[in-house]
């Protein structure tokens, strides 16, 4: 039997802090993870989010006990929670759970090297728009709240930007922004809004992960 604990996480709760020991594995099943890589001692860019598609703590499925980034809650719900040992010793018992990590870990790679050629080169419009959309896949909720300074950090940009990328979308009805609560108006719309990067994510997401 899996050894695994129902938790609640709560928003803005900080699972994993850079280069500490990896203690545990959390599989997101109402809530949503952010994961944050520090550029410098001020900046920071999101580099990956995690919901019930996937999990937290990769590394130990390739033998190696600590990550360079910093898990943090972005959507408070719920998760299963495994001790490491407990995990380590599931995927040698279960071939079919190594399998399917190894596929995760492959999804993550791919969504880590689109995010990069992404802050890279597309315009905040169409990068936010991408970002709400994997966030509401994440959550299945068409409402959520996320402040102008964590989106400005998680993105990678100054807050000036993020108010002109929100409020390009919303003079286009695509979503209300009012006081860090965001709601999608029109996904379809959304989503011929968004860099092509969203769509090469959910490729990835559907051929791998089917």
């Amino acid at each position: 039997m899996v050894e695994c604990e129902a938790v609640q996480l709560a928003a803005a709760q900080v699972l994993y802090t850079p280069r500490e020991e990896l203690r545990h594995v959390y599989f997101p099943t109402g809530s949503f993870i952010s994961l944050i890589m520090a550029i410098d001692d001020v900046d920071s860019l999101e580099v990956g989010r995690i919901g019930d598609e996937g999990m937290f703590g990769i590394p130990l499925s390739l033998g190696v006990d600590v990550s360079p980034v910093r898990a943090v809650v972005q959507g408070a719900g719920t998760a299963l929670r495994m001790d490491a040992a407990s995990f380590r010793r599931a995927l040698e018992r279960i071939p079919a759970l190594q399998r399917e990590v190894d596929r995760y870990v492959f999804v993550q790679l791919s969504q880590l090297s689109q995010a990069a050629a992404c802050t890279r080169f597309h315009v905040l419009e169409g990068r936010l728009a991408r970002w709400l959309l994997m966030t509401q896949d994440r959550l299945h909720v068409d409402s959520f709240h996320v402040t102008q300074e964590l989106l400005a950090s998680l993105l990678g940009v100054r807050r000036v930007g993020v108010t002109k990328a929100a409020s390009s979308l919303q003079r286009l009805r695509l979503i209300r922004y009012t006081r860090g609560n965001i709601t999608l108006l029109d996904r379809p719309g959304l989503k011929e809004a968004a860099c092509g990067c969203y769509k090469a994510d959910r490729d990835a997401y559907d051929r791998i992960l089917g």
